[in-house]
């Protein structure tokens, strides 16, 4: 049996959990199996308790350990009242979107009292992923961090770290979030925002009777960290500091990047970033902190969430010093960070950009407004790509692929607007309603795509962080105002361009990513804003098989849950 060092870290279960995997690890791919019990409990935060859905009777959830070649078996059993689905999101799941997990895309929801099983192999990934819940809003409290390590025997290719933690951002509703989304549904309005932003499920002593739902991270003089963060929060994009302390980034959506380092990051809903922290400040307690970016006229929720990173020895009474976050509508910080973005581009991770393409699509994305004879006012908010408002479907969009259902989908979305107009322009506020339908697009295999997503001033401008499932891709450029087919790629980075699995587009402005289209099935892409995801900003592509059965869809397990 080969050994290793671990490098897990935080609570003695997770350690001991840690242990067990990675202390005796075999050399080759191993099998590892995870019980996953989606039950209710009750917490308490912000002097409110109230029952949530947990996985585990934990919040947020168990972590996911795992080396890059291991599969993972992981049993999900529902217990609670609503049906359940679970995503992996950023593994790649080749040819296996059985247990990818979007409901009503790749698989029927878990109903109450049912299993289902998800059978992932991880191939060709190390660092840092997450799962959540992938069906209604419910991933307000059902996620979790994944970590994979490299194979055995493999470093990584920065200095190593003597330890590491997981820093998941989140938010919080004192009120059951599934009836706040109904009612706002209802008013045909965004529902109410959270009460407050999380770490690791905690809000911080900012918050009313949270002393003690503080986290606390302790770390000693001398000493290099990694820290895994990902933001779960539901609609925001967030900045995070840590006073005193620089962060280096190294890794962003599992793929490793060329070092630099800032005073804070900025993350989206579903991106996650790994840092390298030096305890290298005069022992004491300093706040780290979250709080949204938002430069756009839309309501957020502006409360700060805080841990403490706490030097050993040092006791709990000592007051914190809180960091200097960015201002909530600092544009210039957030541009200025995602450009310094690289991929490594090294011969051992190389970035393998396409570099001819054959499939252009243009996607413009909108905000709108359609009629609703069930809500109060008769009209309803929506959001659309190219003036589509995505319909979910009745059975999984895969299984009806898959098995040549007919009338479930179409594959007729468009790859560019119908109409085009200054998308960027004065706010347009008239003809803002949307087409309905459930239509997708199909890539051919092995394909190579270039996809501009453009942010438009219908209604109000506003970022979007975009979740493309079965793929990374390569976020080749960025601009603000109306992309320009004529002189934007001129500008494009095909060299080492940062490679992800969610982008941001920026307020106002557009973003072009390019992947090879060689994981064949039915694939999400959606806006990763929980709200707009909801209005229908999403679609799927549909990628056809290869010529042979390698590179087709694999058959669907038995334990499938049914619709």
């Amino acid at each position: 049996m080969a050994r290793t060092k671990s490098f897990c870290w935080g609570s003695s279960a997770l350690l001991f959990l840690c242990l067990v995997g990675f202390f005796s690890t075999p050399a080759k791919a191993a099998l590892k199996t995870y019980r996953f019990d989606v039950q209710v409990k009750n917490v308490s935060r912000l002097c409110h308790s109230k029952p949530i859905v947990t996985v585990n009777g934990m919040f947020p959830g168990p972590t996911v350990y795992a080396r890059e070649g291991d599969t993972l078996l992981v049993n999900v059993t529902n217990h609670a009242q609503y049906n359940m689905s679970i995503h992996w999101h950023g593994l790649k799941q080749y040819r296996n979107g059985w247990a990818d997990g979007p409901a009503y895309i790749t698989q029927c929801p878990i109903k109450t009292g049912h299993s289902y099983i998800y059978n992932i192999t991880i191939t060709g990934q190390r660092g840092t992923l997450w799962w959540h819940a992938h069906i209604s809003w419910l991933r307000a409290t059902v996620y979790g961090a994944i970590v994979i390590l490299p194979k055995q025997g493999t470093g990584f290719p920065f200095p190593q770290p003597y330890k590491e933690a997981n820093i998941v951002l989140g938010e919080w509703w004192n009120n059951d979030v599934e009836e706040v989304v109904k009612q706002g549904n209802k008013l045909g309005l965004p529902p109410n925002m959270s009460d407050a932003h999380t770490i690791n499920g905690k809000p911080g002593p900012l918050f009313p009777c949270s002393e003690k739902h503080t986290y606390a991270l302790e770390v000693e003089q001398g000493k290099t960290y990694l820290l895994r963060i990902i933001n779960a929060a539901l609609n925001d994009e967030l900045f995070f500091a840590i006073a005193g302390h620089n962060l280096t980034v190294v890794e962003i959506d599992a793929v490793y990047t060329k070092q630099f380092t800032s005073q804070a990051i900025l993350i989206a809903p579903g991106q996650t970033t790994n840092v390298l922290v030096q305890a290298n400040q005069a022992p004491g307690r300093y706040f780290m902190a979250a709080r949204p970016f938002m430069d756009a006229p839309v309501s957020v929720d502006n409360k700060t969430a805080t841990g403490i990173l706490q030097y050993k020895g040092i006791p709990n009474n000592a007051q914190p010093v809180l960091p200097q976050l960015p201002a909530l509508n600092n544009t210039a910080f957030a541009l200025s960070f995602n450009s310094k973005l690289r991929s490594l581009n090294t011969a051992q991770f190389p970035a393998s950009v396409p570099l001819k393409v054959d499939r252009h699509l243009f996607y413009t994305i909108g905000l709108g407004i359609n009629r609703c004879t069930t809500c109060l006012n008769g009209t309803q908010l929506t959001a659309s790509l190219n003036n589509i408002t995505f319909v979910m479907p009745q059975i999984g969009l895969l299984q009806a692929h898959y098995f040549n259902t007919k009338g479930v989908f179409t594959t007729d979305f468009p790859d560019r607007p119908l109409t085009p107009f200054n998308y960027t322009g004065v706010p347009l506020t008239a003809n803002l309603g949307t087409k309905l339908g459930t239509r997708l697009s199909k890539l051919a295999f092995n394909s190579t795509v270039e996809l501009v997503l453009q942010d438009t001033n219908l209604l109000t401008v506003e970022s979007h962080p975009f979740h493309l499932h079965g793929y990374n891709f390569f976020v080749v450029g960025t601009g603000v105002g109306n992309f320009d087919p004529k002189k934007d790629p001129e500008k494009y980075n095909l060299v080492d361009p940062p490679e992800r699995n969610t982008i941001g587009v920026p307020t106002g402005g557009w973003v072009a990513i390019r992947f090879r289209a060689d994981n064949p099935g039915v694939w999400f892409m959606h806006c990763h804003l929980e709200l707009h995801t909801s209005w229908g900003l999403k679609t799927a592509f549909v990628v056809e098989n290869g010529k042979d059965s390698d590179h087709s869809i694999l058959p669907p397990p038995t334990d499938l849950p049914p619709c």
